[in-house]
């Protein structure tokens, strides 16, 4: 069984997720811890709960999602683990905390690349990356079938999808994502946005104002 604890973090409120199983196993996925105070509340928790962290994991690599990527690695010695595409998003993250006046220590250790379908394992239990591009053109979500979850970064909120008029942004790819590997699941896969509450798949086939299903 896989666990969910979501942090918010950062003055754009982004959600950071620890995944951790009942062996202690834990992943820290999207680390947008920005002031020294989330910084160890992030570190508190894992060391309370007696946790190990293997992966370090970028749903896509828009500032607030990376602010915290150098002081996990720095902390546990994690390899960040992103999609190809984003690597260029994650080059341009220094040049754009100057520019919202948030300046931050980039990462600058190895990278490893996954891919549509590559699986992060926790012990028994599987993350299964879906490609999810449109809000950033190398985004990813981890999709837990067996604990009917998934983590969608910037691709899918509560009632509203991630802005797509940024560098590398199209609606009509997000949305695109959103009906062929986000609606496809489950209507009960409980959805873990990068920002906001959680929802669920039947939810924002239903309601979502931005992209039904068909």
């Amino acid at each position: 069984m896989l666990t969910v604890q979501p942090f918010t973090f950062n003055p754009l409120q982004e959600n950071t997720y620890v995944v951790y199983n009942e062996k202690k196993d834990c992943c820290i996925i999207d680390p947008g811890c920005y002031f020294t105070a989330e910084e160890s509340a992030l570190s508190l928790f894992i060391e309370q709960n007696h946790l190990k962290p293997l992966f370090l994991l970028n749903t896509h690599c828009h500032l607030d999602h990376i602010f915290g990527n150098a002081f996990v690695h720095k902390t546990f010695g994690l390899v960040l683990h992103l999609h190809a595409l984003e690597e260029q998003v994650l080059a341009f993250g220094a040049l754009s905390g100057e520019k919202w006046n948030l300046p931050f220590e980039q990462y600058e250790g190895p990278l490893s690349f996954i891919n549509e379908h590559s699986q992060i394992t926790l012990g028994n239990e599987i993350l299964t990356v879906l490609f999810t591009p449109g809000h950033s053109p190398g985004s990813v979500s981890f999709y837990s079938s067996a604990n009917n979850f998934i983590i969608s970064g910037d691709a899918l909120f509560q009632g509203s999808i991630g802005r797509t008029d940024l560098p590398g942004g199209s609606f009509e790819v997000l949305a695109q994502s959103i009906r062929e590997r986000l609606y496809t699941l489950p209507d009960q896969t409980v959805v873990h946005s990068g920002h906001g509450r959680a929802t669920t798949i039947g939810e924002e086939k239903k309601h979502n104002p931005y992209v039904r299903s068909l």
